[in-house]
């Protein structure tokens, strides 16, 4: 995924750097709000994935110093060492998404643009 929106994102920023003659920005934003969406979802679906995934990390962190038992602090290292790229994960999806936002608030500006120099 994180592959994915990168790519999607340079596509589009290439697309914005040196769009096409007779460009429809109506069209872009509609595809581009599809893409928007989906991303939204998987971040979603994430962020949920990694909210429990730490909630069960902090349970296990507290039966770790509770009971000082072997198990929990080789389970605690366990879950530290998958949270982590899990938080970057999000993390590249969360600001993929924000970035997308800002490309298509470019989109509505040009169509507003196009749309004003048709009109004169």
């Amino acid at each position: 995924m994180r592959k994915r929106i990168i790519q999607y994102r340079k596509q589009i920023d290439e697309r914005l750097a040196n769009p096409p003659e007779g460009i429809d920005y109506e069209e872009e934003q509609r595809k581009h709000l599809i893409q928007i969406q989906f991303f939204m979802h998987e971040r979603l679906v994430h962020e949920i994935i990694m909210v429990l995934f730490a909630l069960v990390t902090v349970i296990v962190f507290l039966a770790a110093v509770m009971t000082e038992q072997p198990i929990f602090m080789i389970l605690l290292a366990a879950l530290l060492v998958l949270l982590v790229p899990y938080i970057l994960h999000y993390f590249v999806l969360e600001n993929g998404v924000q970035y997308m936002y800002g490309q298509y608030d470019e989109m509505e500006i040009r169509k507003q643009r196009a749309e004003t120099e048709k009109g004169k």
